[in-house]
């Protein structure tokens, strides 16, 4: 991170939430900017890049450097706001004698610096795109006219960037791996159930204590928070444009570290999930639901509610829920709290309540640990999605919404600061292994495993189990027939989807 992080504190409280104020704003005008009580709030595209752009005399306040470089991406590609910014700082000030253009680098150099470090720092996966690359480096060349000291500021602001760059490759590589090993690794049929229940892996074999469960799940959310990039935020509003196809941009990051983050939440949920419907055994899959429980305490305990919500969404799947003589084996108390902090109605209160006492904690900690605050992942993404959709980027009169990008910037530069925070627990090398690795049940899968634990209640469930195991037999039978395709014909699989087509 930048020496100076854009904090949410620097931005001040939005207009969106202020109460009724019956004092007369006082509306001013400067140069194609609209200011109201002297904030910022509209101004066409061209009067906002020029604000950016550091002179003699002026430079631009770092709330409005990291807000502008968010929103900006909705109205032109970062390459050609960099170009702007490039011509802007050096080129359209050119008088044509050298000394005095030199003299004019020298003066302005430094600004311009610090510009830059504040784009490459927050901002750095925008340097994925060669053209950037090659205009920072260019920048470089022009400083060095007229600043030696800026030069070389300019040549370790780039060696920082690409080890940034290079970090974030070797994730996406690691994260690709995880994936395929784990495709290759998922039981494909039931019958995979009793090979789980015999492994010695489970992970109450691994772990027994639900505090370090927990501080396990806490390393996982925190580093792939860390590799989230705030422009991954507005990015999904942006409709691809056909300039959008040059290599190296949107090309090398088909899975955006945002997108692997929701499908971690999505794996821990079938992870709990599975390893409650892997025991034959009542009173051992108690004892696993029981382990979950405190887990998911320790989790609220710490700040992870992204976890947290993970491990309730498990428990409440159809596959778990339906196991009454299960839960009738377990005091559930603590459960219900839990879920009550995490409910839904008034637009999640109880937690958003809970959120703002992490938070609070977080901005007065003495420890690395009352610093961790780990957001419930979806809902704070729905609050961004809404945002932006209750409020026009663009108004009436053609310029551009600043005083909704104000709130955006503040909501996002609010999940930087819970990003930034280093955790500070010991690492399980296997469980986290483990945690990250070990196969899970499809839903399918979870259902049939719930049917074999307690058997169905009623009709459509037993309806429902039959089909499953249909399916089953046939998934097999298509796995035998691919591995023999082309030496003949599988008269079993034939068999089964006909009496597919006529039963379904």
């Amino acid at each position: 991170m930048p020496q100076t992080t854009p904090y949410s504190g620097k931005f001040s409280p939005s207009s969106y939430n202020s109460g009724h104020d019956h004092r007369q704003p006082v509306e001013e005008n400067y140069g194609g900017l609209h200011y109201r009580d002297n904030k910022l709030v509209s101004g066409s595209l061209e009067a906002l890049v020029q604000l950016l752009v550091p002179t003699v005399d002026y430079c631009p306040d770092r709330s409005y450097i990291f807000t502008f470089l968010l929103s900006s991406r909705l109205f032109l590609h970062p390459f050609e706001l960099m170009s702007r910014v490039c011509y802007l700082c050096v080129d359209h000030y050119r008088v044509g004698d050298p000394q005095t253009d030199k003299k004019r680098i020298r003066e302005i150099a430094p600004k311009i610096v610090q510009l830059l470090t504040e784009w490459t720092e927050t901002f750095p996966y925008d340097f994925r795109d060669e053209r950037m690359m090659r205009s920072l480096k260019e920048m470089t060349h022009r400083l060095a006219f007229g600043d030696e000291l800026s030069r070389r500021a300019m040549q370790r602001l780039i060696q920082r960037l690409l080890r940034k760059l290079t970090t974030l490759g070797q994730y996406e590589e690691s994260l690709a791996t995880i994936s395929a090993a784990a495709a290759m690794d998922r039981p494909v049929a039931l019958k995979a159930k009793q090979q789980l229940v015999r492994r010695d892996d489970c992970v109450l074999n691994l772990c027994d204590d639900p505090f370090v469960l927990a501080q396990q799940l806490t390393h996982i959310e925190m580093e792939r928070l860390s590799y989230i990039g705030p422009e991954e935020f507005v990015r999904s509003f942006i409709q691809k444009r056909p300039s959008d196809n040059h290599k190296s941009f949107f090309g090398k990051r088909k899975s955006s570290n945002l997108e692997a983050y929701v499908e971690w939440f999505n794996r821990l949920s079938y992870l709990v999930a599975t390893e409650i419907c892997m025991p034959v055994k009542k009173k051992h899959r108690a004892r696993v639901l029981e382990f979950f429980i405190d887990v998911a305490q320790e989790c609220f305990n710490i700040g992870n509610f992204n976890s947290l919500m993970a491990i309730i969404t498990g428990m409440n799947m159809n596959p778990v829920s339906r196991l009454k003589k299960t839960w009738n084996k377990v005091n559930t108390d603590k459960f219900d709290i839990l879920v009550h902090q995490m409910d839904p109605s008034s637009n999640f209160y109880s937690y958003r309540t809970a959120l703002r006492g992490a938070t609070q904690r977080s901005s007065t900690a003495h420890t690395s640990q009352e610093m961790i605050v780990i957001p419930f992942f979806s809902l704070f993404i729905k609050d961004i999605y809404f945002l932006n959709e209750g409020c026009v980027n663009r108004l009436p009169n053609g310029r551009i919404n600043f005083e909704k990008f104000w709130e955006l910037a503040k909501q996002v530069s609010e999940f930087l600061s819970w990003r930034q925070v280093t955790c500070p627990f010991e690492r399980e090398r296997k469980l986290l292994q483990y945690l990250i690795s070990v196969p899970v049940f499809s839903e399918d899968e979870l259902q049939l495993a719930s049917y074999e634990s307690e058997g169905p209640e009623n009709n459509l469930e037993r309806d429902t189990r039959r089909s499953l195991r249909l399916y089953k037999m046939i998934d097999t039978a298509n796995l035998g027939h691919a591995h023999n395709r082309g030496k003949q014909s599988n008269p079993v699989v034939e068999k089964f989807q006909s009496c597919s087509s006529k039963n379904l």
